[in-house]
């Protein structure tokens, strides 16, 4: 199987507070990878970096293919409220003729299980329907990468469960590499092929994990199961090992704002 994407000594800075600390993994076509890791420990910078919204300080990312789109967690602020869901999920799109645009954005809408709210706004919908759209507007760009950046966070229990078989049927059925990162051990393990545990701040890697459980998981059975429960533990271990190391809050919540300035200003 070849790899999807290509991650060699990945660090990156602000100012003096140093995020990433060299990081390198890769990630094969068709795979879910999820990255865990403690609060604050540039989870949310790999993914920016990977995605092209900053650029890292040092290290090479090498991306097979050239299309690839990023599912935040703020799924609200993420959607055009003028816009119909179809619209939304269009966006992207805006270089496709138009009949094609439409013949996509159906697809993925029915994808997710929104077809028939294709003329609604996101205003009307529920936070996880929303989320949905936002995971169709990705589908709908077909990307060779698909990176989520916490994307169940702000949901409900319920809603997070849905989600994440949702995630799991559409990547099943279209073949889609995905990146998650999540600050969830239960989802990750649910989730995954792998697991990349990274430790505190500056992030480095402290296991690349295999999942030893069935491509078929369901919410009850899998999270019984011995190998989930044995898998699930060692992550905590691990995290508790690797997170151990002095976070300065201040330079950590400087280094956000200077994050986040960079990815807006890149964006726009």
């Amino acid at each position: 199987m070849s790899n999807m994407l290509e991650v060699a000594d990945l660090g990156h800075t602000y100012g003096d507070y140093e995020a990433i600390g060299g990081l390198t993994f890769t990630v094969r076509a068709g795979e879910l990878v999820c990255v865990v890791g403690p609060s604050g420990c540039g989870k949310s910078t790999l993914l920016r970096t990977i995605s092209g919204l900053i650029e890292p300080s040092r290290g090479d990312v090498s991306l097979k293919g050239s299309h690839l789109a990023v599912v935040f967690q703020d799924y609200q602020r993420s959607l055009f409220p003028w816009l119909t869901v179809q619209g939304n999920v269009e966006f992207p799109l805006r270089s496709l003729p138009r009949a094609e645009r439409r013949v996509r954005a159906a697809e993925a809408l029915e994808w997710v299980g929104l077809g028939a709210a294709a003329k609604k706004r996101p205003w009307q919908l529920s936070g996880g329907m929303q989320q949905r759209v936002a995971i169709a507007r990705a589908l709908a760009y077909r990307p060779a990468l698909l990176l989520m950046d916490e994307p169940f966070a702000s949901v409900d229990a319920q809603t997070r469960f849905e989600l994440e078989d949702l995630l799991l049927r559409v990547r099943r059925e279209h073949d889609t590499t995905v990146l998650v990162v999540t600050h969830d051990i239960d989802e990750s393990v649910y989730l995954g092929d792998r697991i990349l545990v990274l430790s505190g701040s500056p992030a480095k890697l402290v296991a690349d994990l295999e999942v030893p459980l069935p491509a078929e998981r369901d919410q009850v059975t899998t999270r019984t199961d011995e190998a989930f429960v044995a898998l699930r533990s060692k992550v905590a271990r691990l995290l508790n090992v690797g997170g151990k190391q002095t976070l300065d809050v201040e330079k950590w919540a400087a280094a956000e704002r200077e994050s986040l300035s960079e990815t807006v200003s890149t964006s726009s």
